[in-house]
């Protein structure tokens, strides 16, 4: 399953994805993982999730981040809720490219039984139906 926090700068979306993972981390049955764009969620996170700037691993587009994410699967098969702050500052702006994206990621999380959200700094209107029919 795929759950995306769309909004425009301000809007708030940031701290929407600390609550919903927080929450999830007093609940949660497997492995939570937050991947970041730079180390700035250290201290509003809880501990028990796993933080990953992707700035330590040269991760840049969609390719990269997709490979990447498998990689953390692969390693830890007890991953079940993947978190993505601000996936337009690690992928990029192509918008068809984020819905390629999803649809790889979609078919991932379908297969292992995991839920990734993402924050999307757009607004609504600006996205692409490949992108919205994730919304």
């Amino acid at each position: 399953m795929i759950n995306l926090i769309i909004g425009t700068k301000g809007f708030g979306k940031t701290k929407i994805l600390i609550d919903r993972i927080n929450e999830a981390a007093d609940v949660a049955h497997g492995n939570l993982v937050c991947i970041e764009k730079g180390a700035t969620l250290t201290y509003d996170v809880k501990s028990s999730v796993r933080l990953v700037d992707v700035d330590e691993y040269s991760v840049t587009g969609y390719d990269a981040l997709y490979a990447f994410i498998c990689g953390l699967h692969s390693g830890n098969y007890d991953i079940s809720e993947i978190y993505v702050d601000s996936i337009l500052k690690i992928g990029g702006k192509d918008f068809e490219a984020l819905g390629k994206f999803f649809d790889w990621i979609d078919e991932l999380a379908v297969k292992n039984n995991m839920t990734f959200t993402f924050t999307v700094s757009a607004a609504k209107e600006d996205l692409p139906a490949s992108v919205l029919k994730y919304a």
